[in-house]
Order: C-alpha cells, then structure tokens, then sequence
C-alpha cells in the first residue's frame, strides 16, 4: 500500500514538475536580448484594412477610433462589424469616419461569427493585409503600419505585444491579473520565440495576409477563437511571428462581475485548448519530426498560472502528509523544489518586466488573487463555459 501511494505521488509530481519546468524555462529565456526588428515602410499602395468585431460598444468605440484612425497607412479602410448590437454601434462608428456593417444573427453569437462576416464582406474588394483589433483597444502610433508590414514581409500571422496593464489605483486583485496577463503575453510568449520561433495569437493586435485570411476558420462559437486559430496556422506551416514593437492596450474591467466574467471565459478557453490540443500537437510532432509543434505542445499544457500555483502547492502539501506518514520522500521533494523554483522564476520575472506597472505588494496578494479563481476552475468540471459571452465595459473617462 505505502509503494502504490509513492508511486503515485512520484507520478502527480512528475506530471506537475514538467509544466513548471518549462513555465521556468520560458521565464529565463525572455531575459535573452531580443534583437529590435527593423522598422519599415509600407508599400505605396499597399491595401490595409482594420476590422473590428463590436457587440454593444458604444460607450467605448469612439475613444478607439478616434486613437485608431489617423494611424491608418493612406488608402486603409476601417471596418467595424456591429454584431447583434441593439445600441448606437453603428451610427457612433459612421460618424467617426469608420465603415460599418451590421449583423443579426441570435442563434451564432461570438466574435469568431462577426470576424467571418467582416472577412465575406472585405472579400468584396479583398486588402493586401488585415489587421485585427478589438473595440475597447488604444493602439500606438505605429502599430497598424508595424503589423502590415511585418505581415507582408513573413507571409505569416503577426501578433503585437497585447497588454491589460492596471490602473495604479486599481484594486490589489487587479494588480495582481495584470500582472498574470504580462506573464502570459510578454514574458512566456518571448520564451516561446526562443524555443519554436512563433507565438500565440491573442485575438486584438494581429494581422494576417489576405492569402491567409481568406481561407481561414474563424465562424465559430470557440470562446478563445483566436489561439486555435493560432494553433491551426501553426500546423499549417505559418506559426505566427511575434512583434512587440507593435503594441495594443486593453483595459481590464474594472467592475468585480465583469473582471470575472472575462476571466473565465480565458480560464475555461484555455483549459479545454490544453485538454484537447497539447496531446494532438504533441502526436503531430512525433509523426512528422516537427519540434515546433512539440515546444508548442508542451507551451501549452502549462495551466493558467493561478491554477499551477493552487495545484503544486496542494500537492506539496499532500506529499509531506503522506512522507510523514511513512511514504517515499521523493515526491515531497520534487514538489517542493518545483515550488520554489516557480516562486523564483515569478520573483525574476516581475522584476525584469513588470515592476514598473506592478509593486511588489501585489505580489504579496497573490494567494487572495489565486483564492478568488478557485471558483472558476471549480466551475470548469461543474459547468465550463461552452458560449461565448461578452464582458461588459467601463465607459473611458471623460
């Protein structure tokens, strides 16, 4: 009996070392100097246009379009997609100087149904490249130019650097997934360059070349359309390029219940991508001798890192009981070095590129943060998140 439970809980620490392993790994590799991608032109005559997906975004897509539009390369377009929105949408993107097109369609909600319909109609009079933005994002100044260009060069999907940083007067819990969201899209993602020269497409910040676009799967209820998209790129042999010299900015909401319901849609998003997608990629990878796929594979079986941090430290726990009560001691020690090790590479990895935006008393509240996401992923085994639904946004202030 006390064999079998050792051997056991070398397998649990086993299968919980290796995802923080690489999380490590990922971490140690983006302190690696980047070279700065040169900055280009775009072509004269290029044909550029912006879609934007918006449900019900009257309160923010003003302030986006106003940023939005005169960074727009000569002859771009702006397309907004008013989907199923019963507000001024359409009428605020009209009068701003956007092109918009309205969608009713009750029975296929979600942004990937609204990206496809904006697709059908730009097909019309297809662009040379689109870059995609969501409706509550500030963009920099350079960041469509940046996109098409890099995207017309590569012939590959292109992701700019796409962050939620918090207000400073925000809540801790705020701080604290700001934080998480910079590990994500900054920090992992330059790990992943390194390792397999592609990153994860977040949905905002990205372009694709229209020889791309067009054939692309994007009419879909998936509540993370945007990373199968980038998987299914991948597979195809066009791994998306990462470009944090373009950067886009999303606002985290700042009302409790909408701070949730976006969280869990990513939560539940990812989990199942990790269910389903990491073993197929990893069997792809082996059939085809592809390490790209594999290191994509293995990226993606590193669960959300709330839920990493809530299942090592339980298993430590749990492994220290059992070594007390007279188990092997080589699964408490292979968890409580993993637990240490994670806590360093967290600790490292906020102070290269998050100390700035975030203090160091968030990190302090970090088990309050992973306290309140237990709920989410409880929810996951109970009732995932199968829709997509919309996360309500804060009006910009005046």
């Amino acid at each position: 009996m006390i064999f079998f439970a050792s051997f056991l809980l070398t397998l649990l620490a086993i299968a919980l070392s290796v995802p923080t392993a690489l999380f490590c790994l990922e971490v140690l590799l983006s302190l690696l100097q980047r070279r700065r991608t040169a900055v280009a032109e775009l072509a004269t005559g290029t044909r550029v246009a912006v879609l934007i997906p918006a449900h019900n975004e009257q309160a923010v897509l003003a302030a986006t379009l106003i940023t939005l539009l005169p960074t727009v390369p000569s002859g771009g377009r702006v397309l907004v997609v008013a989907d199923n929105s019963t507000d001024g949408t359409a009428a605020i993107a009209r009068q701003c100087g956007a092109e918009a097109i309205e969608r009713i369609d009750r029975d296929r909600r979600g942004k990937g149904f609204a990206l496809d319909f904006g697709i059908r109609h730009l097909s019309q009079d297809p662009p040379e490249v689109v870059v995609f933005l969501d409706a509550d994002c500030r963009v920099r100044p350079d960041t469509v130019r940046l996109l098409a260009v890099a995207a017309m060069a590569s012939q590959r999907p292109v992701q700019g650097l796409n962050l939620c940083d918090p207000d400073p007067k925000g809540s801790v819990l705020q701080l604290v997934s700001g934080l998480a969201f910079r590990f994500k899209n900054l920090v992992r993602t330059l790990g992943l360059v390194r390792l397999a020269d592609m990153c994860h497409l977040t949905g905002t910040g990205m372009a694709l070349p229209w020889k791309l676009v067009e054939h692309a799967s994007l009419a879909s209820g998936n509540v993370v359309e945007d990373m199968q998209l980038g998987i299914d790129f991948a597979l195809a042999g066009r791994p998306p390029l990462f470009l944090p010299e373009a950067r886009v900015d999303s606002p985290l909401p700042q009302e409790r219940a909408a701070a949730r319901t976006q969280r869990t849609r990513w939560e539940h998003g990812h989990l199942k991508t990790l269910l389903t997608q990491s073993p197929r990629l990893a069997r792809l990878a082996l059939r085809h001798c592809r390490l790209d796929l594999l290191w994509l594979a293995l990226d993606l079986a590193i669960p959300p890192l709330a839920l990493l941090i809530t299942a090592l430290s339980a298993a430590t726990v749990l492994a220290i009981a059992a070594w007390l009560l007279g188990t092997s001691a080589v699964p408490a020690l292979l968890l409580a070095s993993a637990c240490a090790t994670l806590a360093a590479a967290v600790l490292l990895g906020w102070a290269v590129h998050c100390r700035q935006q975030v203090p160091l008393r968030a990190l302090l509240s970090a088990p309050f943060y992973v306290a309140a996401k237990l709920p989410i992923y409880l929810a996951f085994l109970r009732k995932r998140q199968q829709a997509w639904i919309r996360t309500e946004r804060d009006a910009p202030p005046a």
